[in-house]
């Protein structure tokens, strides 16, 4: 069964979080979740002198327990009470992911797994996840899901240091390194493992001797620069020759000296500026009439709508990405359809994430009556992502897997 443990104020306004509301009540009577067994008593049975303590089935699992902490601030649903933008984004997002998480552990109580999700609301207050922490029947979970955001993820996390059971930070791509957490486990790759794949595709796949790394100024730009220029010095024995320009105003001519005309040239460029993409992309789009160039960009780019897509195909560019959907695979029809039965809406991606997470972590408690081994030996092939957790001493479970994709056709696809 599901277990409610904020008590749910009076629903008004958005209707999604009306259905929130809705869905969270009525999640302890899902048919799907499979309860403790009960006696049923008939008219002519006699009552019990003493109560008989309920038994779980034979054969069956023994439950295990789930925390999630999300963001819903139902508080805002209160009379008189309203969201701010920001506020019902994250509550959306919430839903989203719950509705995702739960559908996953539905499926799974139906093949005969047996779980008690309790879910509770952080108001997206790092003070109220910090809190939390402290609540003994969040600790005596098997495992905790969230929070989602940084802030509030280390307000929680930073009370729960000794060994205890698994932390999962579900959505944010935060270097595990700032909460300092052993028992905490990273799904969405660092960027810092984006850097290093593209770094592998690079060395493997094109042998370039020299790449070019176009620096925007801001420090930002490091994130990317420093693990990718580790990973090329360590995969090609230092052979590859990294240089490294801070590109002004879109002037690339002094760099342009050292292009091959045969190439092919590899370029980096790791910002997420806008001003900065915009005036150096046209001049590498220029210098392509005359040289070969394969771009690798930064993969928020996927989300960029001010990039134009031709030039991203001129420019052969490259990025690296962990949420990349097939919406024509058979898993995904199935999802979409039973989602869509379920909620009478389409799933969006937070959706698709907390199913492949629900489903990842729900089958892991279940195979081991509620506990979460062999993380680094379990790889998953989810939906949106796949899965492949390397564990670092001091800071837990991280998983590395990322795509490499490349825009052809004037859309981006997975490079196989």
């Amino acid at each position: 069964m599901i277990s409610v443990q904020n008590r749910l104020p009076q629903l008004s306004g958005n209707k999604r979080l009306i259905f929130l509301g809705i869905a969270l009540l009525t999640a302890a009577c899902s048919p799907k979740l499979r309860p403790v067994a009960t006696p049923v008593k008939t008219e002519t049975e006699k009552p019990a002198t003493k109560p008989t303590p309920a038994k779980p089935q034979p054969g069956l699992p023994e439950r295990s327990t789930i925390s999630m902490l999300l963001p819903f601030a139902l508080d805002h649903l209160n009379p008189g009470a309203s969201y701010t933008e920001a506020g019902l984004k994250q509550a959306n997002i919430a839903l989203d992911y719950y509705q995702g998480f739960k559908l996953a552990l539905d499926s799974l109580t139906a093949a005969g797994y047996n779980y008690k999700l309790q879910i509770y609301d952080t108001k997206g207050l790092a003070s109220q996840a910090h809190a939390l922490a402290f609540n003994p029947q969040v600790r005596e979970s098997d495992l905790i899901v969230g929070p989602i955001f940084p802030e509030d993820l280390k307000a929680f996390t930073g009370v729960l240091k000794a060994a205890r059971k698994p932390i999962v930070s579900p959505l944010s791509p935060a270097a595990p390194s700032t909460f300092g957490n052993q028992n905490l486990v990273t799904v969405t790759p660092p960027l810092e493992y984006h850097a290093r794949a593209a770094a592998k595709y690079i060395q493997a796949r094109l042998v370039p001797q020299k790449i070019f790394v176009l620096k925007s100024g801001y420090s930002e730009d490091n994130d990317y620069i420093i693990p990718f220029k580790n990973a090329i010095d360590s995969l090609s024995g230092r052979k590859i020759q990294i240089i490294q320009t801070t590109v002004v105003r879109g002037r690339l001519n002094t760099m342009a000296l050292q292009f091959s005309l045969t190439g092919p040239n590899i370029v980096v460029m790791p910002s997420t500026n806008q001003a900065f993409l915009t005036i150096t992309m046209r001049s590498l789009d220029s210098l392509a009439k005359h040289y070969p160039i394969i771009l690798f960009g930064h993969p928020s780019w996927e989300k960029f709508t001010f990039l134009h897509s031709e030039i991203l195909q001129r420019l052969k560019t490259h990025i690296t990405s962990a949420d990349q959907v097939d919406y024509k695979s058979a898993a995904t029809v199935e999802f979409m359809r039973n989602y869509r039965k379920v909620y009478h809406q389409e799933a969006g991606e937070y959706a698709i994430k907390g199913f492949d997470e629900g489903l990842y972590f729900g089958r892991l408690l279940g195979a081991n009556n509620g506990e979460i081994k062999n993380l680094t030996s379990a790889d998953f092939t989810g939906i949106h992502n796949n899965f492949h957790f390397i564990k670092k001493p001091g800071i837990g479970y991280i998983n590395t897997h990322v795509n490499i994709m490349d825009y052809r056709y004037y859309e981006l696809r997975k490079v196989e």
